[in-house]
């Protein structure tokens, strides 16, 4: 049932959207020199690697001279169509190629790449359960959670997935989805949920 829902989904939302996705391609182009999408490695199920797709929002080899570093709030090295693009979570949206693929769920947890999956699982108790289940394009964890920007960011999200994964259901998913929906229309870039939002997820 996840899954159907997941290609369905998908298929439709790359339908809808395909105005706006060719709007985004054309933007990324004329305001930024370099590929129009982000290509980048991630850890999937079952320790799988996979190609995650994205809207690139950063400058073309942001990470040349520092290797793989942590994302930040205000990033200096996100672009002026790339800071809204965040902000509205629309660089996500090539993301439903990898869920057609199979190689990501809608909701599930994040993601991560392989430099700080090394890094994290040595270190966080648990870490790994989160890697017996698709990643997805959002979670508990995102509507909850600003961006990864140091370990003790990463750790409390971390706890946020371990939940999702002991209470997921088709309904906890469905309302995880639609929270989401809500923080893509309102723009609002901080956590939606109040502690008593979490303990109502918690019981489901």
């Amino acid at each position: 049932m996840k899954r159907v829902f997941d290609v369905v989904l998908s298929v439709v939302s790359l339908i809808l959207l395909s105005p706006v996705f060719l709007v985004t391609m054309v933007l990324i182009r004329v305001t930024s020199p370099g590929p129009v999408f982000y290509l980048q490695e991630r850890v999937g199920k079952g320790k799988k690697l996979f190609v995650i797709y994205k809207f690139r929002t950063m400058l073309a080899d942001a990470e040349k001279n520092t290797g793989p570093t942590w994302a930040t709030q205000h990033d200096p090295r996100v672009t002026s169509i790339g800071a809204f693009l965040r902000k509205s979570h629309l660089d996500e949206i090539p993301q439903f190629i990898n869920v057609i693929k199979g190689e990501m769920s809608i909701v599930g947890p994040r993601p991560e790449r392989p430099t700080f999956v090394e890094q994290l699982k040595n270190q966080l108790p648990n870490y790994e359960k989160r890697l017996e289940v698709l990643p997805g394009i959002t979670g508990l964890a995102q509507i909850r959670h600003r961006y990864d920007t140091n370990f003790g960011n990463a750790s409390r999200k971390i706890r946020y997935d371990t939940l999702y994964i002991q209470k997921r259901s088709f309904w906890v998913d469905l309302g995880i989805l639609l929270k989401t929906v809500r923080v893509i229309f309102t723009a609002v870039d901080s956590p939606l949920a109040s502690n008593a939002g979490h303990a109502r997820i918690a019981k489901e």
